[in-house]
């Protein structure tokens, strides 16, 4: 055989190995950088996510891209979804027992996949790092399309590497990164606790007092900052033993109600910062004698059954948890914009007036 022959020989096997180490390396980037467009929309136009405003050009660029590179999805190993492949969005919680939180934004979640063709698969990790790493490799081998990282206490969290590699959307439900560094959503509650205040002060109270929750937590820290702009900006002075710590439990409202009531100059007014510490403020008022809403009007917060089932019907705020699984499937049937900083989406927790706050009662 003629060398230069074997030379032409030895070139071709040696292109042959460079693309099939090419092949194994390519990764949604590379896929998105040779057709022109951003990860997210190569992400979309794979997994075939309906009702993606994208053009019949920009999908065809992306297959053809996607084919022409010979991409493999990097963690399970799995060939280019099929276009018909029916999306799949992977539900990671911390905890779905303690709260009905949890439940309610998946199942809001979970109607709007429903509508448009989309299967939502859910687990919990209970805060393990092990199990995490286990869960989101197992959601990665279904073919998931997308990921929402979702905690039960509104915090912020450090993502661990396993979701940071993933080639598909990353989404954030009562959570977000420090650095704002993927689409998350999460209650306006410094909004949501001026509201609340604001209805009292609308009523006529000027001595209003509130019991918060663990103040540790990001919630009681913003619904007492919320508290605090609603007196401020009605010209009320601040008084700090009209706020009692208490830690979202019915008793810690009743034992923090009966130390307001014992004040020199008790509240005309209270504002629990949810529901369950309501129901133990209920109580302590009605042991008192007091009637509600006439002699000391009550305000809760989040919206729970019990809260229409109480006598009188509790005034209170609806935790917007629903609208937050639903704004995150929203989310995929947009194309996400490509940046490295997303401003962090506050949903409204309007407020639901029943029957527990009137104005005081004149003496």
């Amino acid at each position: 055989m003629p060398r230069h022959t074997e030379t032409t020989v030895a070139a071709a096997g040696s292109a042959r190995v460079i693309r099939a180490e090419r092949a194994r390396r390519i990764t949604m980037t590379d896929v998105a950088r040779e057709a022109g467009c951003s990860q997210a929309t190569v992400s979309f136009v794979l997994n075939s996510a309906p009702g993606i405003k994208l053009s019949a050009e920009t999908r065809q660029r992306v297959f053809d891209s996607a084919r022409r590179l010979g991409y493999i999805a990097p963690l399970s190993g799995a060939s280019l979804k099929r276009e018909t492949a029916v999306p799949r969005v992977g539900f990671v919680v911390d905890q779905l027992a303690t709260s009905p939180e949890a439940a309610v934004a998946i199942d809001g979640a979970h109607t709007a996949a429903r509508s448009n063709g989309m299967i939502v698969m859910v687990a919990q990790t209970s805060n393990d790092p092990e199990t995490q790493t286990e869960v989101v490799r197992a959601f990665v081998d279904q073919g998931i399309s997308c990921l929402v990282y979702m905690t039960i206490f509104t915090r912020e969290v450090e993502l661990p590497p396993e979701i940071l590699a993933l080639d598909v959307p990353v989404f954030l439900l009562n959570c977000y990164t420090e650095k704002q560094s993927h689409l998350a959503v999460v209650p306006s509650e410094i909004a949501g606790g001026q509201r609340s205040t604001r209805h009292l002060v609308d009523h006529g109270h000027r001595r209003i007092a509130t019991i918060t929750g663990e103040i540790w937590m990001e919630a009681a820290q913003d619904r007492l900052k919320g508290y605090r702009r609603a007196l401020a900006t009605a010209d009320i002075p601040f008084d700090p033993s009209l706020v009692v710590e208490g830690n979202w439990s019915a008793s810690a409202g009743y034992e923090a109600t009966r130390k307001l009531l014992a004040l020199p100059e008790p509240p005309t007014a209270i504002f629990c910062q949810n529901d369950r510490t309501a129901i133990g403020c209920y109580e302590a008022l009605k042991e008192a004698g007091l009637d509600i809403p006439r002699d000391m009007s009550v305000i809760g917060y989040d919206d729970e059954e019990i809260s229409r089932h109480l006598h009188p019907r509790l005034t209170t705020s609806i935790l917007p948890h629903r609208g937050m699984g639903q704004w995150i499937i929203e989310q995929f049937g947009e194309a996400t914009p490509t940046a490295h900083r997303f401003p962090i989406t506050k949903l409204e927790c309007p407020l639901v007036e029943r029957d527990s706050v009137a104005a005081p009662r004149k003496v």
